[in-house]
């Protein structure tokens, strides 16, 4: 079992810049895939930034050039820095993970952090 902490989450004026983390916790288990989803009111669940066990990385077209996506040496801690941000990037963030426990591999979600940017 896997446990996902974010923070870093907050109020911002558009323009401004914030860094996101998530903390992966429990044993047992090794993490192939972390990423950042985001969530705004009446919109569906979309992917921001994925990096993978190679440190491989992806981003919504939306936020190239403006957020980067990286984890610590032990590979249980995701950030996302995110710069230059505009009132559409308002939005219920969630740390996601894919981790493999002996034969399986499960997908686990954080609670959300609330980012607001205003104009």
């Amino acid at each position: 079992q896997v446990q996902l902490v974010e923070s870093g989450g907050g109020l911002v004026q558009a323009g401004g810049s914030l860094r996101l983390s998530c903390a992966a916790s429990g044993s047992g288990f090794s993490i192939n895939v972390m990423a950042w989803y985001r969530q705004a009111p009446g919109k569906q669940r979309e992917l921001v930034a994925r990096i993978n066990i190679g440190g491989s990385t992806n981003y919504a077209d939306s936020v190239k050039g403006r957020f980067t996506i990286s984890r610590d040496n032990a590979e249980t801690t995701v950030y996302l820095q995110s710069n230059s941000l505009k009132p559409e990037d308002t939005a219920v963030y969630f740390c996601y993970a894919e981790a493999r426990e002996g034969a399986y591999t499960y997908q686990y979600w954080g609670q959300g952090t609330q980012v607001t940017v205003s104009s």
